[in-house]
């Protein structure tokens, strides 16, 4: 395998979720040009992909999620962009981390709700299980024996 020479030495990616009922992504990337001091934004379907210096990077994310803090979620990229290794303009194919993305974009407004009760004090202590509940019923092991026995190939 050859050696990998990074493009952007000493700088971090991280992607930007916008899950939001008031903000779309190309509003939250209008904002964030605005405020960017040499760090590379691309919009995204999701937000946003920021790349620059670290220093730089977080002063830029901690800019935008002071926009919709409950709404905006940040994410580190594994991966540079343009990486060999990664990049589907050499793999072919869909992007191997759009899955990911898309099943954690599901899961964003679950803690959307979860951040607004906390910030209204609301949040309650978990109730106990209740007895029923916490013992589980097991799976004799005749009637695995009989379920296996009688399996048809």
């Amino acid at each position: 395998m050859a050696e990998y020479t990074p493009k952007y030495v000493g700088t971090v990616t991280k992607y930007v979720f916008v899950e939001s009922p008031t903000m779309t992504p190309g509003e939250l990337a209008l904002r964030a040009y605005e405020a960017s001091e040499g760090v590379l934004i691309k919009e995204t379907c999701f937000g946003l992909q920021v790349t620059g210096e670290p220093e730089a990077v977080d002063r830029l994310i901690e800019e935008i999620r002071s926009f919709d803090p409950t709404h905006i979620f940040v994410k580190d990229r594994g991966f540079p962009p343009g990486d060999p290794r990664r990049c589907r303009a050499n793999l072919g194919g869909a992007r191997p981390g759009y899955l990911g993305h898309e099943r954690e974009f599901r899961i964003l407004r679950y803690i959307t709700r979860g951040l607004e009760e906390l910030g209204r004090g609301e949040v309650r202590e978990e109730e106990p299980a209740s007895p029923a509940r916490r013992k589980r019923s097991l799976l004799d092991i005749k009637r695995l024996q009989e379920l296996i026995d009688t399996e048809e190939p």
